[in-house]
């Protein structure tokens, strides 16, 4: 199983970003895989912390054919599609797709698997939990829910459901 967090805080060529991460699912399951699950979309504050909009965060596993390098291409080419501009680190994003893991897969060239941050975001680990419960950290050796648990409890509270708009 292949996961793919998505976040978007600026509206897109199509609208905002609720709309931005619809849209962006349909988009790679025509063109990485067969989308399996996608979790709730889920309200973030940026990171690390500015004045910019909160985000709007979720994960999606699919089953794919593509190799990482390859489906990285294709979530770059989403991204520009939906009017990502790649201007400074951290900066409000149209739409933001990170190739989180690829099942076990350890990966130490890029795209680098699983994403070397990913333990470290409530925004990408608690709508993961959602999809994938039993999903361990290759690297880590620990299982999401115990990864959540050492995230401080700040960033766990800062990232929560997001209410139908």
């Amino acid at each position: 199983m292949i996961f793919v967090a998505l976040g978007a805080n600026l509206p897109s060529t199509i609208g905002p970003p609720r709309t931005t991460l619809d849209a962006a699912v349909h988009s790679l399951a025509q063109e990485g895989g067969d989308i399996v699950a996608r979790s709730r979309i889920y309200r973030s504050a940026p990171v690390p912390k500015s004045d910019q909009p909160e985000y709007l965060n979720a994960v999606v596993a699919l089953k794919s054919a593509l190799d990482p390098v390859a489906l990285l291409d294709v979530l770059l080419r989403i991204e520009k599609r939906f009017g990502r501009v790649r201007r400074e680190p951290n900066a409000a994003r149209t739409l933001d797709l990170d190739l989180i893991a690829d099942d076990d897969m350890v990966r130490d060239v890029p795209p680098i698997l699983p994403h070397p941050r990913m333990h470290q975001r409530a925004f990408v680990l608690l709508p993961m939990a959602e999809i994938a419960p039993h999903w361990r950290h290759p690297r880590l050796g620990l299982g999401i829910n115990a990864l959540i648990d050492a995230l401080p409890a700040a960033l766990r509270a800062e990232t929560r459901p997001a209410m139908t708009d």
